[in-house]
């Protein structure tokens, strides 16, 4: 079926034309920071609903947010809203979590993640007391790499190798070529500790033993601003949105699939979709995966930095198995969020990260939104989502032939540890393999977030938010500047306010 044809525009609307392509948090934010800045704004969005890697699934009575579910700094999310005229708090109701999570380890031992000092101080004790200076000394690099690689630069951009070596003393007195894990193995004995504090990278598809010390600040950042739910799901965060989009007069595509930038010369002209239509554009953002924007939708553009084999060259982070399943009954003894340790640690990591084969052992972030949200689920009921990583396509999984096999896996794994017999009172299933990521995100390789965390690939050595390659052209999302997770590409939008010109300059 054919994508349905914009409406005209009214004859007085003469505003640039901002068209974003994709509808994930960081188009949609773009999209409202443009309107801000006088764009009239199209969004293009080749799925049937937006929301990209944090749409919706709803099923037999159940909602199933499909992607992000841990809600962090959000005073990002309200200087949207403020853009608009109007407070978060008028249209989404965001609850803090107590505790944040819960990390459970293979030999039964919980970890109690929260935002109480002395509540963290006690269970860094129950592990191990003599870790409880070292804790401190943690905390305090952590709070010290936020206010710097966050606060300070998550919204500025690089565009020059000069920005990168203006930062580098900084970096260089944090350490932060040392991985995450390097830098709490440096102020922890305890090994369980040791994995408490250094697999918050897993959550912006980094491998703890190889993304950079930077990415300690998320420990701070949680402990600063708290983790949270918005009521309804992360789908009413898209929805309301889209909202400000709208009455910023900024338009939603849904069905439409861009098959090309357009260009004079190396200068974007507008977008051509899949079905022939051609939409001419002022400035074009993309928020689709920034490999899939150079590799595939600037055909027979000689690229200069981010070239084919470049690409091909670049580490990418792990892939997700995701599976979503709705009870007849309540589990009240599961929280919000659990993190279900696995028996190994580094030689699990190593074995998704290097892509070799799908691992027979498994790590699991099992969410239960109804803990804090009962219209998640029918009446009596809980809507649940389990989530393992796994390698990328890259390691040549035949995922028709293992998402199943796997599936049963993590179920023995569930039954074993905190839902005995749960299979029996299942109402509703469905998966989300590597390859759902492929095919439907167009993530290269169906890698969850894009280009791997590691230094080399983050920062000025990251697709820059403002292309390299084409003018008028600029990238927001996990695979730009400053990374994955919904602060991260909340922020990518947030450096549009640097390197996009005000509509006023174009009019």
């Amino acid at each position: 079926m054919a994508p349905p044809t914009l409406p005209a525009l009214p004859p007085q609307d003469r505003r640039p034309h901002a068209v974003v392509i994709g509808s994930g948090f960081g188009g949609l934010a773009a999209a409202i920071r443009l309107g801000a800045r006088g764009y009239r704004v199209t969004v293009l969005e080749r799925l049937d609903a937006p929301g990209g890697r944090a749409r919706t699934h709803r099923q037999d009575g159940f909602t199933f947010d499909a992607g992000p579910t841990i809600v962090t700094a959000p005073f990002l999310l309200e200087e949207l809203w403020s853009l608009c005229g109007r407070r978060m708090a008028e249209d989404i109701d965001l609850r803090p979590l107590d505790p944040f999570y819960r990390i459970r380890f293979d030999d039964g031992a919980t970890f109690t993640y929260s935002g109480d000092p002395a509540a963290m101080r006690a269970q860094v004790a129950a592990f191990n007391p003599a870790d409880l200076p070292g804790y401190a000394r943690f905390m305090a690099l952590s709070a010290e790499t936020c206010r710097i690689g966050f606060e300070q630069l998550g919204h500025v951009p690089f565009g020059h190798w000069t920005d990168m070596a203006k930062v580098a003393p900084g970096l260089m007195r944090l350490q932060a070529w040392r991985s995450v894990y390097r830098a709490a193995a440096a102020h922890f004995r305890d090994e369980r500790l040791r994995t408490v504090f250094s697999f918050h990278p897993l959550l912006i598809g980094g491998n703890p033993f190889a993304t950079s010390g930077i990415y300690a600040l998320i420990s701070h950042l949680e402990q600063r601003w708290g983790v949270h739910w918005a009521m309804g799901g992360t789908g009413s965060l898209v929805r309301g949105l889209v909202r400000l989009i709208e009455g910023q007069g900024g338009r939603l595509r849904c069905g439409a699939e861009v098959a090309e930038i357009t260009l004079a010369g190396r200068r974007a002209t507008g977008l051509r979709l899949a079905d022939g239509e051609t939409i001419p554009a002022d400035i074009v953002v993309s928020n689709a995966d920034a490999a899939w924007t150079y590799g595939k939708l600037l055909p027979g553009l000689p690229r200069r930095r981010w070239t084919d084999a470049k690409l091909a060259r670049a580490r990418y982070s792990m892939g997700l198995f995701v599976w979503y399943f709705g009870t007849r009954r309540r589990y009240d003894a599961v929280g919000h969020h659990t993190i279900l340790l696995g028996p190994r640690y580094r030689g699990l990591l190593r074995d998704i990260f290097t892509g070799r084969q799908l691992p027979a052992d498994c790590s699991l972030y099992l969410h239960r939104p109804t803990a804090t949200d009962p219209s998640m689920a029918p009446p009596g009921c809980d809507a649940f989502y389990v989530l393992s990583p796994v390698p990328h396509l890259g390691d040549g999984t035949d995922w028709a032939e293992q998402a199943e096999p796997y599936r049963r896996m993590i179920a023995r794994r569930l039954h074993e540890t905190l839902l005995p017999g749960f299979e029996a009172e299942i109402a509703t299933s469905r998966v989300t393999t590597p390859r759902h990521f492929r095919e439907d995100l167009l993530a290269v390789h169906g890698a969850g977030f894009g280009l791997e965390p590691v230094l080399t690939q983050s920062a000025w050595f990251r697709p820059n938010n403002r292309s390299e390659e084409v003018e008028r052209l600029f990238l927001v999302g996990a695979g730009t500047h400053p990374g994955a997770g919904i602060p991260g590409v909340i922020s990518s939008a947030k450096v549009l306010d640097s390197v996009v010109p005000h509509a006023f300059a174009l009019a």
